[in-house]
């Protein structure tokens, strides 16, 4: 091979240096490009960042169930707490009035939070308000039926005629 101190262009190029220069830009065609900045990031203030008391944040929905899920809780605790109370009480006593003493806290908190579900429908269905803008002439009909069932098997008649 001929070393000579011209540049390429002036000469052709071997069968040697022209695969070498083929590889090369072959390599560089499928080698992926990146580029990492090694800089550091620009400090704003003089001060570091400081953890901030409280909750850290999150959106609301993420907020909303963390609400939920300490109010429960919360919830778990009491009943837990009375059952395991209830529990050590009747200890003594037959498996059935021991499944009866178990059941009795978590039956007693059902009923207490369907009494506040049912209170607050109450209270929201009190303050709804109905306007109704009608232009021209309207005829307005309005059946309200109520009735009192009772009982494992009661029938329902709502007739409207």
């Amino acid at each position: 091979m001929e070393h000579t101190d011209r540049p390429a262009t002036d000469r052709p190029l071997t069968q040697h240096e022209a695969d070498e220069r083929a590889r090369q830009l072959i390599d560089a065609a499928y080698r992926p490009t990146s580029y990492r900045d090694e800089t550091p990031a620009p400090a704003y203030g003089p001060t570091p960042p400081v953890a901030q008391p409280g909750r850290p944040p999150m959106s609301q929905k993420a907020t909303d169930a963390s609400a939920l899920m300490l109010s429960g809780s919360v919830a778990a605790l009491s009943v837990g707490g009375a059952t395991s109370l209830v529990l050590y009480t009747l200890g003594q006593v037959d498996p059935v009035t021991l499944a009866v003493g178990a059941a009795g806290p978590v039956a007693l908190v059902l009923a207490v939070g369907s009494l506040i579900r049912s209170a607050g429908r109450a209270k929201q269905d009190m303050h709804t308000e109905h306007h109704h803008h009608y232009n021209g002439s309207v005829r307005q009909e309005t059946t309200n039926v109520s009735s009192t069932t009772k009982g494992l098997f009661a029938k329902n008649r709502n007739d409207v005629r």
